[in-house]
């Protein structure tokens, strides 16, 4: 299997899963999201902040391709341009930190270590930006796709609690303290990066069938 990521533009916003493409939960803030859910304009009001975002920041997610097909992608950003973080009971995040929003595995690659691939590519993106540390929400109570990431996945990628909660803790990844973590970051994504051919279904620690079953939109 070839695998390759590639930014997240408006060019590809469409090969995202249907739920997700239009999306616009971690866009606007809940009020703004009914509002244009209501109107039918969910799909606008996502390309708009995304190519804002693209002029403002630069990249704010990445594809994962198989084969040439989509197999998952994540959203990461600045806390400023994802206003439904105020709506979170464990806002606000640190100065310090991008904020891993939101992703998903689409179901036919599951099992098979994609979900920490999104993160450590995301993970390199942040620290080739100066950026100290990666900040998410998690649902505790996670049972099935939603736009939240489910907390034991995160625990599963290296975040730890920074403040905890019954549904939404909200965790961090300490990108210049792990060390051992980046070296191995830094050799699978450069991997996928070449789009080398393993011999071999990558595997490893983390297991997303349980944690991403198809993933948070």
């Amino acid at each position: 299997m070839a695998r390759r990521v590639e930014p997240l533009t408006l060019a590809n916003l469409g090969e995202l899963p249907v739920p997700c493409r239009d999306c616009v939960f971690w866009q606007l803030d809940p009020v703004a999201a009914r509002r244009a859910d209501r109107n039918g304009d969910t799909g606008l009001e996502k390309e708009a902040w995304l190519s804002q975002l693209l002029l403002d920041w630069g990249t704010a997610g990445i594809v994962l391709y198989v084969d040439d097909e989509p197999a998952g992608y994540a959203v990461y950003a600045p806390g400023t341009y994802l206003p439904r973080i105020q709506a979170f009971p464990t806002a606000p995040v640190s100065s310090d930190a991008v904020v891993l929003a939101t992703g998903r595995i689409l179901p036919r690659y599951l099992g098979l270590g994609l979900g920490k691939i999104l993160v450590q590519a995301v993970a390199k993106d942040v620290l080739k930006r100066g950026f100290r540390a990666m900040e998410a929400f998690g649902d505790s109570r996670w049972d099935g796709p939603g736009c939240v990431w489910p907390t034991d996945f995160l625990r599963a990628v290296g975040f730890g609690v920074v403040r905890d909660h019954p549904r939404n803790p909200r965790l961090r990844l300490d990108l210049r303290s792990a060390i051992t973590w980046r070296s191995e970051m830094e050799a699978a994504v450069e991997r996928l990066m070449g789009a080398i051919r393993p011999e071999q279904a990558p595997t490893g620690p983390v297991t997303v069938r349980d944690a991403l079953r198809s993933g948070p939109e």
